[in-house]
């Protein structure tokens, strides 16, 4: 029989932010926060697709954030289970889901759109706020609450 596990958080590397930083509640400063923490993180490779998850308090300040999955020159691989499961153990309240296009375009695809979709209603069961998903390109990104594909 398989024995029960127990998890603990631990901060692998520390992420100083500005004040103007902390407070990740819009587009613009998710963008910004991705510039200077997500780029220089030692597994990010910007010839992929990285998905990265935001982890926020109630009053939407960042906790951390995870590099959840590295996919390929245009797919990503993405599991609700997977995308709240740090939510949970960090006892987040908000999530941005962000990830880059290699290609440079920020445009959504059909896919992004779906999966985002699918996002927000796990955490709707799950009582964690899916604030936005932000496309990352080559200087630009697209929100995708901005461009209305939210409900």
């Amino acid at each position: 029989m398989r024995q029960p596990r127990e998890f603990k958080v631990v901060s692998l590397r520390e992420c100083p932010t500005p004040d103007t930083l902390q407070l990740c509640d819009t587009p613009q400063k998710a963008a910004e926060y991705w510039s200077l923490h997500v780029t220089t993180h030692p597994y990010f490779n910007p010839e992929c697709e990285c998905f990265v998850v935001l982890l926020l308090n109630t009053r939407r300040r960042v906790k951390g954030h995870q590099l959840l999955t590295i996919g390929t020159l245009d797919t990503l691989l993405v599991s609700p289970r997977e995308v709240f499961r740090a939510a949970v153990i960090a006892c987040a309240a908000a999530l941005v889901l962000m990830h880059n296009h290699p290609s440079g375009d920020s445009a959504p695809s059909e896919a992004d759109i779906r999966v985002t979709r699918d996002l927000i209603r796990a955490g709707q069961l799950l009582k964690i706020e899916v604030l936005d998903h932000v496309i990352m390109g080559v200087n630009q990104h697209c929100s995708l609450r901005e461009a209305g594909f939210f409900f």
